[in-house]
């Protein structure tokens, strides 16, 4: 059993345990106004996750000096990699974050596509080897300047207020898209890092099947975040979305299995929340749009599923990783 496969399994099995093991039942909460309830259980669920991932992280801390997260789009990343960087923090662990975004090689030495576009997504347009120079030097005591790369420009800026060092009970968080693939960090030593993997696994023992729930959940769960936060419009997501996953399939399923932990960001009362939010969105997309017949899909999927009302989506904690997508987080 592969440890996506493992973790899919523990998540049925909690099902099971509480009894809410099917779509249908998830329903029959909602529609019989315990929804509260199941919030609250959820979010307990992921507390003790996020809590028992601090752990492991802990036990290790004087052997990994690196925790690295990874996971495909609209999984909850951000969110995760702060709740757990907080439970560190009850632990006695000061986690110290370096954005990988910040290592680019410059413009003009990004790969292109078969397009002829930019591909900022490939392992070579990272600069591969000042991040490996940066983390050995700070896996050693040794201060360091971490970059800062101008987008707009297009270039690494090397500002000396940006330094870091790491002192006691220090330990380095980085989350990423190549995260996971050792060949990022080819020039550290691989004990030295803990890998996270979080996605959204969501899969419910019995009664009626969503059809590819994960991917679609996730969807849903980016179209209603970027309609918010991005001004990106849900057509426009739902068009821009084979070109996410082709990036997810090239460089982070691949690399899933490296993972020390694999983090299931579901929870049994998101679709019933997604529901409430999605589905006006998508109803605003029209037959004469190519963004029309996955429109139709995902309703058809939502079909099947009772929405949250305003008053349970109200008692949604500001901690939880579904804020990261309908709003209101305070992490």
């Amino acid at each position: 059993m592969t440890k996506i496969q493992a973790a899919r399994q523990e998540y049925k099995n909690w099902c099971s345990a509480i009894g809410i093991d099917t779509l249908e039942k998830v329903n029959e909460v909602v529609d019989s106004g315990n929804a509260v309830a199941l919030i609250n259980l959820c979010e307990a669920r992921q507390e003790r996750k996020y809590a028992a991932a601090a752990d492991q992280i802990f036990w290790r801390r004087k052997q990994s000096g690196i925790v690295m997260m990874s996971g495909p789009s609209s999984s909850g990343k951000t969110s995760s990699s702060l709740r757990i960087a907080q439970q560190c923090r009850v632990l006695g662990i000061n986690p110290k974050v370096i954005e990988l975004d910040n290592y680019f090689r410059p413009r003009e030495e990004t790969p292109k596509d078969e397009n002829g576009e930019y591909d900022f997504e490939c392992l070579e347009a990272m600069n591969i080897e000042l991040l490996n120079e940066n983390l050995n030097d700070l896996l050693q005591g040794r201060e360091v300047i971490i970059p800062k790369f101008d987008f707009k420009e297009g270039r690494t800026i090397m500002d000396p207020s940006r330094k870091m060092k790491l002192e006691k009970n220090d330990i380095l968080f980085m989350e990423g898209i190549h995260a996971l693939n050792p060949a990022l960090t080819c020039d550290v030593d691989q004990d030295r890092i803990f890998r996270i993997y979080i996605s959204a696994l969501s899969s419910l023992p019995g009664g009626v099947k969503l059809h590819s729930s994960t991917t679609d959940k996730r969807l849903l769960r980016r179209i209603v975040r970027d309609n918010r936060t991005r001004g990106i419009s849900p057509e426009d997501n739902i068009l821009r979305w084979p070109s996410v996953r082709r990036g997810e399939t090239l460089y982070i399923f691949p690399y899933e299995e490296n993972a020390d932990v694999v983090f299931n960001s579901s929870t049994l009362y998101d679709m019933p929340l997604l529901k409430y939010y999605a589905e006006p969105l998508l109803y605003g997309i029209t037959e004469a749009s190519p963004a029309y017949e996955k429109a139709r899909s995902l309703l058809e999927l939502l079909g099947k599923v009772s929405a949250l009302r305003p008053s349970d989506i109200a008692a949604v904690p500001p901690t939880s990783i579904m804020r990261e997508f309908i709003g209101g987080q305070t992490l």
